[in-house]
């Protein structure tokens, strides 16, 4: 959801999506991650990092699920909404089913950012990170995040935005404006800024771990998303030359 779907298969985070990076360099760069020496890479801080973190802490826990759950939810209920047609019959109209799904979407990413929020309250700072140059690299990247949030969300509408394909509600063109001229997903990914810069303000070794486990939760979410969203504007297609 965080993330939705640019028609020919492409998409922009569920509740929104699109899962790759940016398109700056090559894709053979490096050789892949298969080019990186792994022997050279310097494993301390991420060690230090870790020792900063009570993972059994229930805070943390709770943080690290409403996480995982999020992007898992809207697509269960985004794919029996498409194979069933229950959500539609139900609301009277597929629209307003995917307004209902949607404002469900966001409240559950509510208590996701509040539980994010006190998993970081409840652990301690890293002292290397609580300071100006952090606190200021975290506002701007914070910043550059909602940006590419709010400009997906303009390009694509609620129903692009919050799995409007799974409902039958098809987008007419690929949506090929900025932010998705430059980034794929960048609803997702923008989220994901917005968690890492909120992170570094906090100076939170938790919020960095957590930022990870949010930036896993989109990358497989969008292994799921992609391909059927293609087969959806695949059938489209197939039916439109058709008639």
């Amino acid at each position: 959801m965080a993330g939705r779907p640019r028609p020919g298969g492409e998409r922009g985070q569920a509740g929104g999506r699109r899962g790759a990076g940016l398109r700056w360099w090559p894709r053979d760069c490096c050789s892949g991650l298969g080019g990186l020496d792994y022997s050279e890479v310097d494993v301390t801080a991420m060690a230090r990092l870790f020792s900063y973190v009570d993972m059994t802490d229930s805070g943390f826990i709770a943080a690290v699920l409403s996480i995982a759950f999020n992007p898992f939810f809207w697509n269960v209920v985004a794919r029996w909404e498409h194979k069933t047609r229950a959500l539609s019959r139900g609301f009277g109209s597929p629209h307003t089913a995917c307004y209902c799904l949607g404002a469900v979407i966001l409240l559950l990413n509510c208590v996701r950012s509040h539980c994010f929020t006190e998993a970081m309250k409840s652990q301690p700072k890293l002292e290397g990170l609580d300071s100006h140059w952090a606190y200021y690299s975290g506002l701007a990247i914070m910043a550059v995040g909602t940006l590419f949030v709010i400009s997906s969300f303009l390009a694509l509408g609620f129903t692009g935005t919050f799995l409007g394909d799974y409902f039958g509600i098809l987008m007419e063109a690929k949506v090929t404006c900025f932010p998705f001229s430059i980034l794929d997903n960048p609803m997702y990914w923008g989220s994901t800024a917005v968690y890492l810069g909120w992170s570094l303000m906090h100076a939170s070794p938790a919020g960095l771990l957590l930022t990870a486990v949010v930036a896993i939760s989109y990358t497989i979410a969008v292994l799921y998303e992609g391909p059927f969203t293609e087969e959806i504007y695949r059938q489209k297609q197939k039916g439109a030359k058709s008639n």
